[in-house]
C-alpha cells in the first residue's frame, strides 16, 4: 500500500510524464497534420490519460480512469468498468468540443 508521500510522487510522475508525451505528440503532429487535428488527437488523448477515477466506491484516493479501467476489465470483466469508463466518456466529449470550438475561431481559414 502506498503512503501519502509515494501517492503524491506516483501521481506527479504520471502526469508529468504524460504531458510529456502530449507536446511530444504535438510538436511531432504539427508537421504532418493541420492544427485542428492537431488539438483533435492531443485533447482526446489528453482525457484519456488525465482522467481521473474512483478504483472502487469506499477507496478515498483517485487513480488514472484508463487505468482503473484496464485493471476492471482484466479482473470483474466489461460490467466492472462502468464507473471508469463515465468520466473517461465525458471527457472525451468535452475534448472533442473544445476541438470544435478551437477550429471555428482560432484555427479557422481566412478568406483572402
Amino acid at each position: 500500500m502506498l503512503d501519502e508521500s509515494s501517492y503524491v510522487t506516483a501521481i506527479y510522475l504520471y502526469v508529468g510524464s504524460a504531458v510529456v508525451l502530449l507536446i511530444y505528440l504535438a510538436w511531432w503532429l504539427r508537421k504532418h497534420c493541420s492544427s485542428s487535428w492537431v488539438s483533435l488527437v492531443v485533447l482526446l488523448l489528453a482525457s484519456l490519460l488525465l482522467t481521473p477515477a474512483y478504483p472502487k466506491a469506499a477507496v478515498d484516493t483517485m487513480a488514472p480512469a484508463l487505468i482503473v479501467a484496464v485493471f476492471e476489465l482484466l479482473t470483474v470483466g466489461a460490467e466492472g468498468t462502468s464507473e471508469a469508463l463515465r468520466p473517461i466518456i465525458f471527457m472525451a466529449g468535452v475534448a472533442v468540443v473544445l476541438a470544435l470550438l478551437l477550429r471555428i475561431t482560432v484555427f479557422r481559414r481566412h478568406k483572402k
